[in-house]
């Protein structure tokens, strides 16, 4: 296989070469840093007056973890760095939980952060003959405008055509000859539902890739959008807090995500007791960038749980690679005293060729234990009149879940098509136990 660099000199840098790079970059934060009524303080007391006391790359542990809860009591202004006449865009979370975390971009920002999409998506073998849909949602979201200068960085044909609206997608796709798309991997799946719905024909469509990000999905989600769209499926990672997309991507081989170090510095912590894992070792990514001057961020607490590849690529890139995330440290559900993450459960499901595109995962409470309830449609050629293939099939499910997270769960079976669908990122976990319990 031929390979493709956007920045061969960057990609394929010696690790000697590139960890100078990051400690001359790391300094360069630490300027900036120092400007902001959030950080200033803080350096201070970690015994950092200026660039010049960050000697080697371990000194950035002498400074303090940041999480959200810090930018959101930093709100609005309290992580910029800069003079707002030189703020050319903000970007911001929803807020749906509590105070907004708002991020500041320069020019130079904003150049950066297009470099970085435009290397992940070159890396995947697209080029200035693709159309690129862009499937996900514009706005205060990163996704949808990072996504979209990558793509014209590239010289692809870029559709802005947003979330939602699964008719128009399709004959978006077959009036411009779309062979890229970017959603995430639930609206994927709803998209090959509505194919069958709506009698669109997969030959009359020339899709070749797409990238899935956004929301945690399982390898086995991968396999079944890829078998069922016939198309390659590559993994995205990236977080509003360090710019959006373009943070970390597949390459051709995707096996693992290429974290861009001369970008970011990653660290994985265990998330209890706050120590680095020993090399390999899944726990929580913490990210300091480098990239972007308006607003600096410093060992910032992610939640995403994941670990590092300890091979080298066959691609030959030198950065490393993080496997793809399984949850958050935060999304862990306590049911009944053992820990269950979604993705166990994603993973039983999305394996079982009867079982649909859909499906939710509901916690009650049931006197003084937890109940668990597995709901998922059913596949397409799966008859629900049959009710005895149905309890053999809800049957083996529960003991699948149950060998998995060591829970005995309620399983529904409900029709293809029937449970809601989120056109953003789905929403699976429906916690209805009481918040004082």
């Amino acid at each position: 296989m031929t390979y493709q660099y956007w920045h061969p000199d960057i990609e394929t840098m010696p690790r000697p070469e590139l960890e100078a790079l990051q400690l001359k970059k790391l300094r360069d934060m630490i300027t900036y840093s120092l400007r902001t009524p959030f950080y200033a303080p803080k350096l201070h007391a970690a015994g950092i007056k200026g660039p010049e006391d960050l000697k080697t790359l371990d000194d950035l542990k002498r400074i303090p973890f940041t999480t959200k809860h810090d930018l959101r009591d930093g709100f609005p202004y309290g992580f910029l760095s800069i003079p707002k006449e030189e703020v050319i865009r903000l970007h911001a979370s929803s807020g749906t939980t509590g105070t907004p975390t708002t991020i500041y971009f320069n020019r130079e920002d904003l150049r950066r952060w297009t470099s970085y999409v435009a290397r992940c998506i070159y890396g995947t073998g697209c080029n200035n003959t693709d159309v690129f849909q862009n499937m996900i949602t514009y706005g205060l979201f990163t996704g949808g405008l990072g996504f979209h200068a990558g793509g014209e960085e590239v010289g692809m044909l870029v559709i802005p055509s947003g979330s939602g609206n699964t008719t128009r997608q399709f004959r978006l796709m077959q009036d411009f000859g779309t062979t890229v798309v970017h959603a995430t991997p639930s609206f994927l799946l709803h998209v090959e539902s509505i194919m069958r719905a709506e009698g669109v024909s997969r030959d009359s469509l020339r899709l070749k890739r797409a990238f899935a990000g956004a929301e945690p999905y399982s390898e086995d989600t991968r396999r079944r959008i890829e078998g069922l769209l016939g198309i390659d499926v590559f993994n995205s990672y990236g977080l509003s807090e360090m710019n959006g997309p373009g943070v970390a991507f597949e390459c051709q081989c995707k096996n693992g995500l290429h974290l861009w170090e001369d970008g970011y510095i990653a660290e994985i912590i265990n998330p209890d007791t706050l120590e680095p894992v020993r090399e390999g070792e899944t726990g929580e990514l913490v990210l300091t960038i480098l990239c972007r001057e308006a607003t600096p961020i410093l060992r910032y607490r992610t939640r995403d749980l994941t670990g590092f590849y300890t091979e080298p690529c066959a691609c030959g890139r030198s950065h490393r690679r993080i496997r793809r995330i399984t949850g958050r440290s935060d999304d862990m559900l306590i049911i009944n005293g053992v820990n269950v993450f979604p993705s166990q459960i994603e993973e039983v499901i999305m394996a079982m060729k009867e079982v649909g595109n859909n499906y939710l995962i509901e916690i009650e409470k049931d006197g003084v234990l937890d109940r668990l309830t597995v709901k998922t449609e059913v596949g397409p050629e799966t008859f629900m009149d049959d009710s005895r293939l149905l309890n053999a099939l809800k049957e083996r499910i529960r003991k699948t879940l149950q060998a998995s997270i060591t829970i005995n769960p309620r399983v529904e079976l409900h029709e293809s098509g029937s449970l809601p669908v989120s056109e953003g990122k789905a929403k699976r976990v429906y916690d209805k136990r009481p918040k004082d319990v």
